[in-house]
């Protein structure tokens, strides 16, 4: 399996690509601000070819570059119902310091050409991967996570998955809850159901910061020690 992952635009948002392997069709996760080049080089030097861009959430720092990355590779946008709205209408969901990092720029948005929406429980079948969706709301309505089995014979089995949680969780912190559509115990709620049964070995790789574990999270995150609590 190949992941690609690098920061992208002001915010730093982990934008993810995720192949087989090199020479194959791939899926981009959460192309962000300034996206586009980070995607394209991955393609370039990898041989891959992008058939679908798939949103944790419809936050804009999330979703900046869907629409160029999806008409420059002609490929399907998938993201939550509740989030949809975000995709023409981004400054819905974000806060104040946020907007004004936007001011005197000359930006549009509006949702791809092809967009198809996910479903809590959903498994996609996409470029010869399997990605199970979990609705997870609390930072956004429509906020989503992705696993995937690991099949990487070089970790002889260690790691059964990799988890991409968008802004649900981080290495030792969670998604903020203060911005529109944003609900604290709806959040907690998700961490408790959704996370905490997750097994440990699982590779999590978030949408801001370095990558972790679900056990080192359960043993260090004081967010999921507080609900074990």
């Amino acid at each position: 399996m190949l992941i690609a992952g690098f920061p992208a635009g002001s915010w730093g948002t982990n934008c993810y690509v995720v192949a087989t392997g090199q020479g194959a069709e791939c899926i981009v996760i959460d192309p962000g601000q300034d996206a586009s080049t980070g995607v394209e080089q991955v393609v370039r030097e990898n041989k891959l070819k992008p058939v679908a861009v798939l949103l944790t959430h419809g936050h804009i720092d999330h979703m900046f570059s869907v629409l160029p990355v999806c008409g420059t590779y002609d490929s399907t946008a998938w993201i939550h119902p509740d989030d949809r709205h975000l995709l023409s209408d981004p400054m819905a969901g974000i806060s104040a310091e946020s907007a004004r990092m936007l001011l005197g720029g000359d930006h549009s948005f509006a949702e791809p050409d092809d967009v198809e929406e996910l479903k809590d429980g959903q498994s996609l079948e996409l470029a010869g991967l399997r990605f199970t969706v979990d609705h997870t709301p609390g930072h956004t309505r429509g906020s989503v996570t992705f696993t995937t089995p690991y099949e990487g014979p070089e970790l002889n089995g260690a790691v059964p998955a990799v988890l991409f949680s968008g802004d649900v969780l981080f290495a030792g912190s969670i998604g903020r809850t203060d911005l529109p559509g944003g609900d604290h115990p709806t959040m907690l709620h998700t961490l408790a159901t959704k996370i905490l049964p997750m097994r440990d070995e699982i590779v999590v790789l978030p949408g801001h910061g370095g990558q972790t574990t679900i056990g080192r999270e359960k043993a260090t995150n004081p967010y999921l020690q507080d609900l074990e609590t």
